[in-house]
This record gives structure tokens, sequence and C-alpha cells, in this order.
């Protein structure tokens, strides 16, 4: 993908950063993606969201963290087992220089979609 293009897929988001950071976003993608297999992909703010009666989750890579958003929800429900992250309102980062907790995220990412069908 070339600089000043428009991201339209996560796929092109990804294609961003570099090999070490594709690997850590493409696993963090699998791993949402092999717990919420209805849900759709989309890019919205900017960020790789994925979807389920409207937006269900977004991730993002910055400098030093991923970030990743599961709603304010998705954060108080799992305070306790978030307490080595920096977390804000609605906004979890786990540092690049540390392992990506895929089972945290696992749990979270069932937690959302619960809260999503609900929507219907």
């Amino acid at each position: 993908m070339k600089q000043g293009q428009e991201i339209k897929t996560i796929d092109d988001y990804i294609s961003l950063f570099p090999t070490e950071t594709q690997n850590i976003l493409q696993e963090i993608r699998t791993t949402i993606a092999n717990v919420a297999p209805e849900a759709s992909e989309a890019i919205r703010y900017s960020m790789p969201t994925f979807r389920l009666n409207g937006n269900m989750l977004h991730f993002a890579c910055h400098k030093q963290h991923i970030g990743f958003y599961p709603s304010p929800s998705g954060i108080t429900k799992f305070v306790n087992e978030l307490k080595p992250y920096n977390t804000s309102k609605g906004t979890i980062q786990f540092p690049l220089d540390k392992p990506i907790p895929h089972d945290l995220i696992s749990k979270i990412v069932k937690f959302r979609v619960t809260e999503q069908k609900a929507k219907k």
C-alpha cells in the first residue's frame, strides 16, 4: 500500500507497519475472529474494527503499544485482570515490548459478543 492511499480494509491497515508489528496485529485479528466468527471486519475511525450489531471493538497500533478498544463495559467487566495494563474509560494499552495476552483478549471479545447479540 502506498503512502497516502486510503485504508479500506484491515489488510491495508496492517500493511502499513513493519513485519514484526504486522505479525502482532495479525495475531490479534485472528484471536478476535476465532472468538467472533460471525462478526464482520471494517475500518472505522481509521482503525481495524469488528462489527456485530454495530461496532463491537477496535484495535490500533501506536508507537509503544497496541490500543484495544472494547467499549467501557469491556474494561469494567475485566478490571482486575487488566491491572497490569494502562487503561482508560474505553481503552486498554498492550505494550509492544511484552507478550500480548491473547487469552484475556479472547475473554473480552466473548463478553462483547454476548453484549452485542443482546442488542437484537
